[in-house]
């Protein structure tokens, strides 16, 4: 009887969980020592092409000055890092059916009285964020870190959203050596 008492607020909790699940993933130069980067820059002609809106765009740089500030980084005139971003976003639609009332055998199927169910189309824009991290003097990457999620177009959570994208993928830097 207990299982049946937690079992929604377990499924709550999983449904509630995958509206804010963003993947991340990393690159990087194994060649590379990155305790030797300790300033950065914004690479401004790379982030000037990216086509997004003027204040993401300041929230995007504002978040990664936060995370590489708490990464002991600085921002210099002469950096040896430059930091560039880019963005891409694709529509996703999805379409169910369901049809309800038994039919014929062990499936679920037609039903007279039912006349076949409901189609429900949903759609959401999933958004990736590439944070680049180029060799100042070289002009090489060195690190690439993606991070991929569902974004949202209301204005008091997008800041948000946009901190936990940076956050997690700068989590990944620097690269743990092993």
């Amino acid at each position: 009887m207990k299982t049946i008492k937690i079992l929604p607020l377990f499924l709550l909790f999983i449904l509630g969980s995958c509206g804010s699940a963003i993947s991340v993933y990393s690159d990087f130069d194994k060649s590379i020592d990155f305790s030797q980067y300790k300033t950065y820059a914004f690479h401004r002609s790379g982030i000037d092409k990216v086509q997004i809106s003027a204040l993401d765009k300041k929230r995007i740089l504002y978040a990664i000055e936060i995370e590489l500030d708490k990464k002991g980084m600085s921002k210099s005139d002469t950096p040896d890092l430059l930091i560039n971003i880019f963005t891409k976003e694709r529509e996703l639609v999805d379409v169910n059916q369901y049809n309800l009332g038994w039919g014929y055998g062990w499936r679920w199927g037609w039903n007279p009285y039912l006349w076949g169910g409901q189609t429900y189309v949903t759609s959401s824009t999933e958004g990736t964020l590439y944070i680049d991290l180029i060799d100042a003097k070289k002009k090489e990457l060195v690190w690439q870190g993606e991070g991929v999620g569902y974004l949202t177009e209301n204005r008091e959570k997008k800041e948000g959203q946009i901190n936990e994208f940076v956050a997690k993928i700068l989590a990944q830097y620097p690269p743990k050596s092993k």
